[in-house]
């Protein structure tokens, strides 16, 4: 019997940080926008059709599709219905149940959304049990250095100040991890790659403030108790006097539902032809 995935995140947190910035997300939302800029990339490069697709997290930034991504009917879920504004025909779920019937869709996006999933292997399969047999998903997941400095200063004012810290920003995987969950989760010819957003902050108390506009401020199951005001002003001091400097990994996934068409790699000892030969050739 498997064993449940720790739960490291609260989904409960989740939705709520999502509904309360809502109401001005799009002036939060500049990230969100060059993940999607890039995602429709992608998707105009395919040269092919996707006639019902599905943007988890898109919200209101799949009126950003052009003719040229091919997608027909478009469906938006979020966790919290008023994410949902302005998008086209929607529903409420979580990213870690979504209510797909299996090879339904030819297209799934996932915008910013799971890398607060606790399960994300398990969220990966739903995705790829949803696809119809060569279906695309791509996804855009925060990883690696996100906002490493920030958390870097935190722990500094915090040992400063308490002698001690405490887990309060969210634990970014690699973007080798995300590779192999992609593969684990039964995706054809996976695909990950990262954009590195570097942004100094003249002011850095902003930092703060897009984090919480774009609801992406503590989601931890486990919470602590909040940051005193010394805390946070010292915080900044240290963020400062670093440069002022933050970085957001960008990571994008993208793999195909299984289809006999696809390119599939040789077998072991299936080459025509040994390394020694080619070498031997090339002298």
């Amino acid at each position: 019997m498997e064993k449940s995935p720790p739960q490291i995140f609260s989904r409960r947190l989740v939705r709520q940080r999502r509904e309360r910035s809502a109401a001005s997300f799009s002036d939060f939302d500049f990230l969100h926008r060059r993940a999607m800029e890039d995602i429709i990339d992608r998707l105009e490069t395919v040269k092919r059709d996707f006639p019902k697709a599905l943007f988890d997290g898109a919200g209101r930034l799949t009126a950003m599709l052009t003719p040229e991504c091919g997608v027909g009917a478009v469906f938006s879920m979020d966790s919290a219905a008023a994410r949902l504004d302005g998008a086209h025909t929607g529903f409420v779920a979580d990213s870690e149940r979504m209510p797909l019937r299996p090879q339904s869709l030819d297209l799934i996006v996932s915008l910013l959304t799971l890398h607060t999933t606790n399960d994300f292997i398990g969220a990966l399969s739903q995705a790829r049990a949803a696809l119809k047999p060569d279906g695309l998903f791509i996804a855009a997941v925060f990883g690696g250095d996100t906002v490493q400095n920030l958390r870097s200063a935190l722990y500094t004012a915090e040992t400063e100040i308490t002698g001690g810290v405490a887990a309060r920003i969210a634990p970014f995987a690699a973007i080798q991890d995300f590779g192999r969950a992609l593969t684990r989760a039964g995706f054809a010819l996976p695909v990950t790659d990262v954009d590195k957003v570097t942004i100094t902050y003249r002011e850095p108390a902003r930092l703060l403030g897009d984090l919480r506009g774009m609801g992406e401020t503590n989601v931890l199951a486990r919470q602590q108790q909040p940051l005193s005001r010394a805390i946070v002003t010292r915080m900044l001091e240290v963020f400062a006097a670093s440069g002022g400097t933050e970085t957001f990994d960008i990571v994008y996934l993208t793999g195909w539902a299984p289809h006999e068409s696809q390119q599939k790699p040789l077998k072991p000892g299936s080459a025509t032809s040994s390394l020694a030969e080619a070498i031997k050739n090339q002298s």
